[in-house]
């Protein structure tokens, strides 16, 4: 009813199509609101407005709101007087003929349903809506309004009263008002939208992809990755102070801990030692961008460019989908964390048991879209988290609080009825977790943790459906230097070899095939490390940009070295040609003429 005042508009951060524009216009958080005020002919990216709370009728008076801040001269044509009228306004209205009806909502300060009522009736006829406030308490005692908001009419007739038969709501009044005889609704040319291309792959039909739930997969993981470093961090355009070591710090634990495929992990090692080397305070996104989508061409990374849910994948496109990866994804750390205490050593964050759920908290803090989240979150971390001492007691405060979380949202608009929210591990996939005691429902947290694991074990990962990297070998461009390298494959032992054979003149189809069998071999388990196998590691590490420009360390060394020896070569000659000044003024000087 009131878009010929102020039109509406939503727009779907969560859809991969829709995260540039979100980019553009800066939407960190959902949902966000952001108004355009009439006839704006320039590029803007609206005014922001934040309400109390995310309700419908916080909303609703937001909107007033701005459409009361419009100036006179830029104010929407349909849209009627919202300020409140004087009395001596409404007597001079008694007693008159005219050929409309005339209602006036008298109301607190405060109050918003006179303004409600008024935009509710904007596309009717014969009919005009006003608003006055209460504080002219003898007029209101004459015209018999004992409490606000109360509704008083003015027929075409000039006759006048009390509307004493409603309740004082706003739904009562706009209601009654639409039904009086004569009140008719105008017929309006509807609204002229720009027609919506038809996108190919609309057309593409999400096939359901059947699934085992006592199984972990590693597309759910994947895609997940994939929409946390493309999508949602793209939202902010640099990264700097907490939010730079936010980030930071959750590439090298995953970088540690993550159990993926090899040309995966590979690349959340690329990624952690460049954002190391880096002595910068502020970063692109766009840098992080080039490093995560290999413009670099560096061979042997690889993740996937689409989201492709399995265990995660919701009865309908909205539904589940990334936050239940982000949830599978910081469970898979705490336990990898549980299971290798020493996987961090030497990154600075080691002997912290709390260390993946403080990532998880600063992450969430920082990046999470929905901000509501967010701060629930943040409440739980404040009330227990300091009690975590191990890294056992890490995996089940997670599990605990994800149950919570499950609980406060079973019944909620944004619950899969497919998938309900239920304490989780349900009986039938781990029924010596639950006991009952004195007629109760009882976790037996032992067998919980033994659970967790378990399920969440690099050994409990199925990789169907997981992406694979279509072509791994690339040719160079524009002088962009590319080092293949060859990684030895997974030994049935399942500790991950560190170990990368340099060659110059290595074949691409080798290159190819290798990459290939990498992709479909599975995991690449992480064990403890010796200090040699790490330093072989770090001598052989594959060439990384420098802030995208293309530099590898090599070139930085060597960059370095010939700088230092210009430097010197230049205070030698300076050096030199002093002196022999020096010694010519001593041979030729003369005392007198």
């Amino acid at each position: 009813d009131w878009e010929s005042a102020i039109r509406v508009g939503v727009l779907d951060c969560g859809e991969e199509e829709n995260y540039e524009t979100c980019k553009e216009y800066g939407i960190h958080y959902y949902p966000t609101f952001r108004y355009f005020k009439a006839f704006t002919k320039q590029f803007t990216t609206g005014e922001n407005y934040k309400g109390a709370d995310r309700e419908l009728q916080t909303v609703r008076q937001m909107m007033i709101d701005f459409l009361q801040n419009h100036s006179q001269e830029l104010r929407p044509p349909a849209c009627p007087p919202l300020d409140p009228v004087l009395s001596s306004d409404i007597t001079s209205l008694f007693d008159k003929n005219s050929h409309h009806y005339t209602a006036i909502v008298f109301e607190s300060n405060n109050s918003y349903v006179g303004r409600e009522v008024i935009l509710d009736l904007i596309q009717y006829e014969n009919i005009i809506v006003k608003r006055a406030l209460n504080f002219d308490k003898p007029f209101l005692e004459k015209l018999g309004v004992t409490s606000v908001p109360s509704c008083y009419l003015i027929h075409p007739n000039g006759s006048h009263g009390l509307i004493n038969s409603l309740k004082p709501l706003r739904s009562f009044f706009s209601s009654y008002l639409k039904s009086l005889p004569g009140v008719r609704k105008k017929l309006l040319l509807p609204l002229q939208l720009p027609l919506q291309e038809k996108r190919e792959e609309s057309a593409e039909v999400k096939v359901w992809k059947e699934f085992d739930k006592s199984k972990l997969y590693m597309a759910d993981l994947e895609s997940g990755l994939h929409y946390l470093l493309r999508i949602e961090l793209a939202t902010h355009r640099t990264l700097e102070g907490a939010e730079l070591k936010t980030f930071k710090d959750f590439v090298t634990v995953s970088a540690k801990l993550f159990p993926g495929r090899q040309p995966v992990v590979k690349l959340l090692e690329t990624l952690q030692e460049w954002l190391v080397s880096l002595p910068l305070d502020k970063i692109p996104y766009d840098a992080i961008l080039d490093l995560v989508n290999n413009k670099m061409r560096i061979s042997g990374i690889f993740l996937t460019k689409k989201v492709q849910w399995v265990g995660c994948q919701g009865s309908r496109p909205e539904l589940r989908g990334y936050t239940c990866s982000l949830w599978k994804l910081f469970h898979t750390l705490t336990v990898q964390a549980a299971l290798q205490p020493k996987a961090l050593i030497n990154t600075g964050l080691e002997d912290n048991p709390q260390i993946v759920l403080q990532v998880m908290r600063r992450y969430i803090h920082h990046f999470f879209g929905c901000k509501a989240c967010a701060q629930h979150f943040e409440e739980m971390a404040k009330e227990s988290m300091d009690s975590v001492k191990t890294f056992d007691k890490a995996v089940l405060w997670l599990w605990e609080k994800h149950n919570v979380v499950n609980n406060r949202l079973a019944g909620d608009l944004t619950e899969d009825p497919k998938f309900p929210k239920v304490q989780w591990p349900t009986p039938d996939i781990c029924p010596t977790c639950h006991e009952e005691i004195k007629g109760l429902h009882s976790w037996n947290e032992a067998q919980v943790l033994q659970f967790m694991k378990y399920h969440y074990n690099s050994e409990n990962i199925l990789y169907k459906y997981t992406a694979s990297q279509t072509d791994s070998s690339e040719t160079e461009q524009g002088g962009t230097r590319e080092v293949k390298d060859r990684s030895i494959l997974k030994k049935p032992s399942g500790n991950r070899e560190n170990q990368i054979q340099d060659k110059e003149n290595v074949v691409d189809s080798e290159s190819k095939a290798l990459d290939k069998l990498i992709a479909n071999h599975g995991p690449v388990k992480d064990s403890s490390k010796s200090a040699a196998g790490s330093a072989n590691l770090k001598e052989t590490k594959q060439a990384v940009s420098f802030l995208g420009i293309g530099f590898s360390n090599i070139d930085m060394s060597l960059c370095v070295i010939l700088y230092v020896a210009s430097s010197l070569f230049l205070m030698i000659m300076y050096f030199f040609f002093r002196m022999r000044s020096k010694r010519w003024k001593v041979k030729y000087y003369r005392s007198s003429v």
